[in-house]
């Protein structure tokens, strides 16, 4: 009974399913889109009643260029030379001083490879860089404290001149005789 009830379904629905492509055909048909990619100053082509033309505009530099999504690619094919070439130099590398898990003394490169990559990593490191940004500011404003210092040196010089010139100014109006240049007493 139930191969017939199916067939029974099937049957119905037949018109329907080959009713709704005939529908989608007749409906008005939408303007195809043309996505055109123009370079520095070339003009845009003309939209028409049945094409939508879309540009996108780069810059003239670009022209003659490998399109961005192709430029870097992990294919094996676009694999540098010395890249290849240093890869088939390890292909073998094993025993002594080859840090490798095979062959007698493998493991014994291993601390140089290890080495070379943390001089590698200190050339490269930013915070090296910082240091000697520091460093070079540092002994910048170094440089400048001894010029601050003589500066200060002087104007203390013709400060302790100022006052010595005035006490014997006062001392020659006060009728005493001058003494001896002798420098006032240390600040306290």
């Amino acid at each position: 009974m139930r191969p017939l009830n199916f067939a029974l379904c099937l049957s119905a629905l037949a018109p329907l399913l080959v009713a709704i492509p005939a529908q989608a055909q007749s409906a008005t048909e939408e303007p195809k889109v043309n996505l055109v990619i123009v370079y520095g100053e070339d003009s845009c082509p003309e939209s028409t009643p049945d094409m939508i033309t879309v540009c996108a505009r780069k810059n003239e530099g670009e022209r003659y260029r490998i399109p961005e999504p192709l430029r870097e690619s992990v294919s094996p094919q676009n694999e540098s030379w010395t890249n290849r070439v240093q890869a088939y130099e390890t292909v073998n590398a094993s025993g002594t001083n080859s840090c490798s898990p095979a062959g007698a003394g493998g493991w014994t490169g291993c601390s140089g490879k290890l080495i070379d990559n943390a001089y590698a990593e200190k050339r490269t490191d930013p915070g090296i860089r910082a240091g000697e940004l520091i460093a070079a500011e540092r002994a910048k404003r170094l440089s400048t404290i001894d010029a601050e210092a003589a500066e200060t040196q002087a104007d203390v010089e013709q400060q302790e001149e100022q006052i010595l010139a005035r006490r014997k100014l006062e001392e020659q109006a006060s009728g005493q005789a001058p003494q001896a240049d002798t420098p006032p007493p240390p600040p306290k």
